[in-house]
Order: structure tokens, then C-alpha cells, then sequence
């Protein structure tokens, strides 16, 4: 969260309650500071599809409150028509006939003459993981720690099964609404990000690489990607900030089961 972009909403929403504005102006401030909180309080930045999407539903909402009861309905109607209406609106009124078509025909002209940008450098699908990262104080070794509960997939098939399940639960908490039902990334907000969700089904995905490099892009997420994953500005969080080692390793477990794959296995030199 971006602090000072929220701090600054805080004060300008406390200052609108003691001036005590009228409803339509309360209705437009609310929608204005949930538009900067989406577009400039939350990192990494919401894809601009998810927060049209987000802002429409804000929007609907702010107008069912308005018109829900009478009372609000009576105020926000004579506020309109008095800001339409009334001299001492003349010169605001004015300014909105003259402003809104301007802000909307620069926001198309933009949109039309916006040149793509060359990438940074050339991308890989799956960059190269470090040798190490840091987990909550800990050292990962990626190279040659392994995934600490995939034995008991021979040792102990009851205590497996029940690190799969808790990957389960974890799977349909956090990464369903981007991966999808059936993991083949076409989650409800799926096509909102750049790029979209990786498909699990896809043999080219976690059939071919190793259960470390998928501990370290779901503990790193989006802000951990090396400069070889550039241009692109994946959504993916940072998994350490909300989940327990133990629960990344077992929604790895699960991964691999929903999907009947096996993690690609350790290359032995001799």
C-alpha cells in the first residue's frame, strides 16, 4: 500500500465531514477516493480492466445508496437541479460542459497515439531462480532443499494426503481466482493481467521444473521476477506476506496431484 496516497484520501474524506456536503458531492467524493485507492494505493498497481470492472460496481453501488431511501433521493434531486439551474453555479457548471469533453476526447487521443514501448530485454518464461532467497529469516537453498513433505508420498501416504489437503484449502483461498477451477489459469480475473495466469494443465509449466523454483516464485510473486521476465508486470503477489512455509509446500503438493504431474527431478552430475 503506496501510505501516502491513503493518508491523503483519509484527510480529504474528514475534511468533506465537517464541511458537510450534500450528498451528490458525498456520492462523488466517495467514488473519486475508491478510483485513487485502486490506481494509486495498492502495489503492485490493479490492471486497468480489473479496476474499470471494480469501479463500475462502485459506481452502481453509490447510486443504489443514494436513491434508497427517500430522503437522500429528495436532496441528491434538488441538488442537481439547483447546481443546473441556480446563477451561483454558472461559472462550476461551465467549467464541468467545458472539461468533461476535453478530459475525454485527451484521454482517446492518448490512448490512440501511445507508441508500444520495446522490451527492456529479452524475456524468459521461466527465468533462471537464485541459488538462495529468504524466507522469513530463513535461507531457501533452491539448489538442493527440497520440498521437506514430498517423502511422505512413500513413507507415510496418510500424513501426504493430509499436506495435500491443506494445499487444497490454501489452492481455493488465495489462487483460484486468478489459476481457475481446473488450474488452467482462466480465473474470474485471469484476463486482467499481463500476463495471464500460468495454465498448470500446460505440460511446459510445473512439469518441467523443480518444486523449489515454484516455492520461489509463489513466496517472491510478481516483485520478485529478475530482469529477464521484463516488460511484463505480473500481479502475482509476494505468498510470504500471507502464507506459512508449510502451507506453500503444501499447495505445491496439491499442484502436482490436481494435476497428475510430477515435479521435474533433481539432475544428479557426476
Amino acid at each position: 500500500m503506496n501510505v501516502l496516497v491513503i493518508l491523503a484520501i483519509i484527510a480529504v474524506m474528514v475534511a468533506l465531514r465537517f464541511l458537510k456536503p450534500t450528498i451528490v458531492v458525498w456520492a462523488i467524493a466517495w467514488w473519486f477516493a475508491v478510483f485513487a485507492m485502486a490506481n494509486y494505493g495498492i502495489d503492485p498497481p490493479v490492471p486497468t480492466s480489473v479496476t474499470n470492472m471494480f469501479m463500475a460496481i462502485v459506481t452502481i453501488a453509490l447510486l443504489a445508496y443514494v436513491t434508497a431511501a427517500e430522503g437522500r433521493m429528495r436532496e441528491a434531486g434538488e441538488s442537481l437541479v439547483a447546481f443546473f439551474t441556480s446563477k451561483k453555479y454558472f461559472i462550476p457548471l461551465v467549467i464541468m460542459l467545458v472539461a468533461v469533453p476535453l478530459l475525454v476526447a485527451f484521454n482517446v487521443y492518448s490512448s490512440m497515439t501511445t507508441q508500444p514501448a520495446p522490451p527492456a530485454a529479452g524475456r524468459t518464461i521461466h527465468p533462471p531462480p537464485p541459488a538462495t532467497v529468504s524466507f522469513k529469516g530463513r535461507t531457501v537453498d533452491l539448489n538442493n532443499d527440497v520440498n521437506p513433505y514430498r517423502h511422505l508420498e512413500d513413507d507415510d501416504s496418510e500424513a501426504f494426503a493430509q499436506h495435500v489437503d491443506n494445499g487444497r484449502r490454501v489452492y481455493y483461498e488465495n489462487c483460484v481466482y486468478c489459476h481457475g477451477d481446473n488450474m488452467a489459469g482462466d480465473g474470474h480475473f485471469a484476463h486482467g493481467f499481463n500476463p495471464i495466469p500460468a495454465n498448470f494443465q500446460d505440460p511446459t509449466t510445473i512439469a518441467m521444473l523443480q518444486e523449489g523454483y515454484l516455492f520461489w516464485r509463489i513466496a517472491k510473486g510478481g516483485p520478485g521476477l529478475p530482469v529477464e521476465s521484463t516488460p511484463w508486470a505480473s500481479a502475482m503477489p509476494a505468498w510470504e506476506l500471507f502464507l506459512s512455509e508449510e502451507e506453500i509446500w503444501d499447495v505445491i503438493l496439491f499442484l502436482y496431484d490436481f494435476t497428475d504431474q510430477r515435479p521435474r527431478a533433481r539432475e544428479v552430475h557426476e
